[in-house]
């Protein structure tokens, strides 16, 4: 939304708006997805893309969850960056690209940058103009005016008659801490909705995010399952588990959220 707003705002305005997010694209398309390919490139090129950067020529390029890229793309993108011009995959000629990027992360890229697993020369390619958006815990002040706006589409979307939650409920609401932001907030009144205006269950009243005795307990033996069936099993559980939260799902798996867009995709989970 921020990045929509910052278009609409800027004199590319009208223009083209594309939003690539590295942690949903499988890694070994990431770069043919980004930066395009010539038809032949590879078993089913059939013709020529341009890629989610072509596709934004003139306008803007949302990269999202951009530290969930490969340290080799990451380059890539650098070399575009500072030349405007890259290289669609499977073509010796370089293509020139007027394009502004605006790139977001729910990581903190300094700390990636001393794991190893983030450029510090791309960190500070991108960093020209950084802004922070603070978690809703610290910005209550937003909470009415989310519940206000959640219930009026959600209601339209469920054809659910408008019932606006009482003052004492919204205090409530107010109050609490909303780990998973504004996912979570609208999640809960999809489900005061759903319920026809009855108080429902957060999902961290439920578990507030972390394993723990109502956590699911998963069981099998030795060879009844496959490592495929038993990891579909356990992201299938983690994502119930954090209320469809893909983030928390992937911090409590310790995996990155690259691999379980990628699960979910193979496996229909």
């Amino acid at each position: 939304l921020l990045a929509r707003h910052v278009l609409r705002e800027s004199s590319r305005a009208g223009r083209a708006f594309e939003a690539f997010n590295a942690a949903a694209v499988n890694e070994s398309l990431m770069e043919s997805e980004l930066f395009g390919y010539r038809k032949g490139a590879f078993t089913g090129a059939d013709k020529n893309s341009p890629g989610y950067i072509g596709a934004a020529e003139g306008g803007t390029l949302f990269i999202d969850e951009i530290g969930e890229m490969p340290l080799n793309l990451q380059s890539k993108l650098l070399r575009f960056l500072q030349s405007k011009e890259y290289l669609p995959v499977g073509s010796a000629v370089p293509v020139f690209a007027d394009v502004r990027v605006i790139a977001a992360t729910n990581k903190d890229l300094k700390k990636e940058i001393e794991k190893g697993r983030f450029r510090e020369d791309l960190f500070y390619r991108l960093s020209v103009f950084p802004l922070l958006i603070p978690p809703l815990r610290d910005r209550r002040e937003d909470i009415p005016v989310l519940i206000k706006h959640f219930i009026e589409k959600l209601s339209r979307q469920y054809k659910k008659p408008v019932v606006m939650p009482d003052s004492d409920l919204i205090r409530d609401l107010t109050a609490m801490e909303w780990k998973g932001n504004i996912r979570e907030l609208e999640n809960y009144m999809a489900r005061f909705i759903l319920s026809s205006g009855k108080p429902a269950e957060s999902s961290q009243d439920a578990h507030n995010g972390q394993p723990g005795e109502d956590a699911p307990v998963i069981t099998f033996r030795i060879g009844q399952k496959t490592m495929k069936e038993i990891e579909k099993e356990v992201i299938s559980a983690a994502l119930k588990f954090t209320d469809g939260n893909k983030v928390k799902a992937a911090e409590l798996l310790d995996v990155s959220q690259r691999t379980i867009y990628r699960k979910i995709t193979e496996e229909d989970v």
